[in-house]
């Protein structure tokens, strides 16, 4: 693994977790402790982290947006599975919203094999990912461009969001708690998830199992305002319980 790559998975955990132990990620990743106080000192001059005894702390934690080229190459094994879960919902000739967050490029990447999709996005990632898919048709959200994000968000983005229905919406978000709901970590995001459930027929959370049980700085929408929630692994028991209260489909 390249130095980079691993800061940047530090950083997702980081993100995740608020903090990080320096023996921990020596072990983890098979490098001696001296290399990982680099890389931690690293992350504290570019005010992403901030260096404590033994380790490393969050700056920021849920409430920050990650460039998206972190997003993209941490944890890719659990959004691969999150893709590969619920690739099966999805049908030929059927029409899609999706978000610009990282596990729903893994997700279109899942679907690439589907004929006649509609895509919908203000993911810039999405619409390079799909400029060679002639038999779909992909429509841009338009909006004023997040450039660390790669997304496009704004008044004319959701108005044209609102303009459409869809079969489905997939979207990702930095937390989930059950009493809180769905939360993101700016307002910007946060009203594009709202527009694109808001326009579809049926709408799916995507997000990994560490984002269960978070918190972040914006609500996007109730817990209950989702049909279906996929995740990488088992949720808890009470994650179960909760979802089938509320008649919410849990996949993993």
């Amino acid at each position: 693994m390249l130095a980079i790559e691993r800061r940047r998975e530090i950083l997702a955990r980081l993100t995740n977790n608020g903090k990080v132990i320096v023996s921990e990620l020596a072990k983890d990743f098979n490098v001696t402790e001296e290399t990982i106080r680099r890389d931690l000192e690293k992350l504290d001059k570019e005010g992403l982290a901030s260096k404590t005894y033994g380790g490393a702390v969050s700056k920021h934690s849920s409430a920050i947006d990650l460039p998206y080229n972190v997003r993209e190459s941490v944890n890719i094994e659990q959004k691969q599975r999150i893709a590969e879960t619920i690739s099966d919902l999805i049908h030929d000739g059927d029409r899609l919203m999706l978000d610009s967050s990282s596990t729903a490029l893994y997700v279109l990447k899942r679907l690439k094999d589907k004929k006649n999709l509609t895509i919908i996005t203000n993911s810039v990632k999405i619409l390079l990912e799909l400029a060679d898919k002639p038999d779909w048709t992909v429509l841009s959200t338009g909006g004023i461009l997040k450039k660390g994000a790669l997304s496009l968000t704004g008044s004319s983005a959701e108005k044209m969001i609102n303009s459409y229905h869809v079969d489905t919406a997939i979207c990702s978000c930095k937390g989930l708690d059950a009493e809180l709901g769905v939360t993101d970590s700016n307002e910007s995001d946060s009203l594009i998830k709202q527009a694109m459930f808001h326009s579809a027929e049926r709408s799916i959370l995507v997000v990994d199992i560490e984002k269960f049980d978070k918190k972040s700085f914006v609500k996007v929408c109730e817990f209950g305002d989702v049909d279906l929630i996929a995740t990488n692994t088992e949720p808890s028991e009470k994650w179960i319980s909760l979802c089938s209260d509320k008649s919410i489909e849990l996949i993993w």
